[in-house]
This record gives structure tokens, C-alpha cells and sequence, in this order.
């Protein structure tokens, strides 16, 4: 019985149900659709078990995934438990479509962390953020003063996403998306503790600072889970307006500023 089923099993049961083409539930009592048209149809008292609409189910369990979110984010320990937790998070849809878990990349023992918006087709090939000629642009970055994902703590750099799975053609995550996620997005910061987090691009910044309008925000320090941050744009958005590159660059010496003065 259904009652005997824990969460995740009874959720399976339900989109196995969707995906074979299910679009309602069953009444214990057999309907004759030749006598009463679908719209007319009710369902009273004398039914023993009312229709339950498949979607309006998964609606619900789709609202209770932040929470579950957060108590698996909670349990986490380490890093490496995190990364467990989240490959075994079963209610994002996105997971469905993407090739690899995207967790991140660099030394968890980093002094700065970036936080950026979600995988695209390279980096869910490979597992990997910042991978590619966006990737190679953004080590150069940060090479520029003097820090690496490859480098001891204190001059290492640490990439994760706020989505760790890539949405349909690279699509910007919905705001149901990264709340799902973000329990672990808050976590992750918990745990890896850095002097410092960078936000590349919009969608980080929503999630983290609540708000959009990166070419806004750039360049002025701002709070967020108890750390400074410093929005920036992404790579990508360097590569397709070379001109954004002057801006990046005073960004980054900012940065370099900050973890000078707090040595």
C-alpha cells in the first residue's frame, strides 16, 4: 500500500505512472464514460477514495523538496558528504536531463570561493565548472593575481555552481529551481568557509543577494551569508564583449585588496 511506501519510493511509483501517460487516478468504483460526460462527472460522499490529480501530487512534493533539501544540506559534514548528498538528491527535474553532477572544482581549503550560475554543455560532459575556453580564461584571470584552482590555501581558488546540473540548452535556471538547490548552495559555503565570495553573473547574484543586474552590481562589495562578496561577470560574458575585460580587471584587484588586508 501506498501508506507502507516511504517518499522517494511513492514519488518513483508516481512518475513512472506520468511518464507511461497516467493523467488521473482510479475511483474504486468503475465510471461509465457512454452515460456521463468527463465534465460532468462528480465525485461524492459515496465514493470511498476521491480522485487525486497526478500533477497537483507532484506539485506537493515538488514544494517539499526545499525542505528535504535542507535536512540532507544539514547532515553533511564535509565536502565530500555534501557532494554525496547532492548526486543522490532526487527532486530537481534537471538531474533527469543532465550527463554529470557538476559539484566543483579547485582546493575546498580556499581562501576564495566562486559561485556561478549552472553547467553548460561542456562542463556536463565533463563533470567539471569553468572548463573550455571560458575556463581557460578564467584560470588566466585569477593567475593575474596570483591565485589558481591547483594552488595551496592561501592562494587557491574554489568553483562551484548554484545549480549543479545543466538546464535544457543552458536555459538560466527558474527561481523554483535554485530554491530547491540553495540549501546546498548555503551549505557548501558553510563548510568550505572562505574570506571571500565572488558571484559571476546574474543568476548567482539572485540567488545569494537577491537580486539581478550584474553590470550594476559589479565592482561593489556586498554581504551575503555572513562574507564579503564581489560580484563579477562570467568568462562567457567576457568573450562575447571584450570591452567588459577593464571592469573585470579592477574587480579583481579589489579582491586582491581584500585578501591582502585581511592576511
Amino acid at each position: 500500500m501506498i501508506s507502507e511506501m516511504d517518499y522517494f519510493a511513492a514519488k518513483a511509483a508516481l512518475e513512472w505512472q506520468i511518464a507511461l501517460g497516467v493523467d488521473e487516478c482510479m475511483s474504486e468504483a468503475p465510471i461509465n464514460r457512454f452515460e456521463v460526460k468527463p465534465s460532468k462527472m462528480k465525485f461524492g460522499k459515496s465514493s470511498n477514495i476521491a480522485p487525486v490529480a497526478i500533477d497537483a501530487i507532484v506539485q506537493v512534493l515538488q514544494q517539499a523538496a526545499p525542505d528535504i533539501a535542507a535536512k540532507m544540506a544539514a547532515q553533511a559534514g564535509s565536502v565530500t558528504a555534501l557532494r554525496d548528498a547532492i548526486a543522490v538528491f532526487e527532486h530537481c527535474a534537471l538531474k533527469k536531463g543532465a550527463k554529470n553532477l557538476v559539484f566543483a572544482d579547485g582546493n575546498p581549503a580556499a581562501r576564495v570561493m566562486i559561485i556561478t550560475d549552472a553547467p553548460d554543455r561542456e562542463e556536463d560532459a565533463i563533470g567539471t565548472p569553468f572548463v573550455g575556453i571560458a575556463g581557460q580564461l578564467l584560470d588566466k584571470m585569477f593567475v593575474a593575481i596570483n591565485l589558481a584552482r591547483d594552488a595551496d590555501a592561501k592562494d587557491a581558488i574554489y568553483i562551484a555552481n548554484v545549480m549543479p546540473w545543466r538546464p535544457p540548452q543552458s536555459r538560466d535556471p527558474s527561481a523554483a529551481e535554485i530554491e530547491m538547490m540553495m540549501p546546498f548552495v548555503k551549505r557548501h559555503v558553510e563548510l568550505v568557509n572562505p574570506d571571500v565570495l565572488i558571484l559571476m553573473g546574474n543568476v548567482a547574484c539572485q540567488a545569494l543577494l537577491g537580486r539581478q543586474g550584474i553590470t550594476r552590481l559589479r565592482g561593489k562589495w556586498a554581504q551575503a551569508l555572513g562574507k564579503p562578496v564581489m560580484p563579477m561577470f562570467t568568462p562567457a560574458a567576457l568573450l562575447r564583449d571584450g570591452a567588459k575585460k577593464r571592469d573585470t580587471w579592477a574587480d579583481l584587484l579589489e579582491v586582491q585588496a581584500r585578501l591582502r588586508g585581511a592576511s
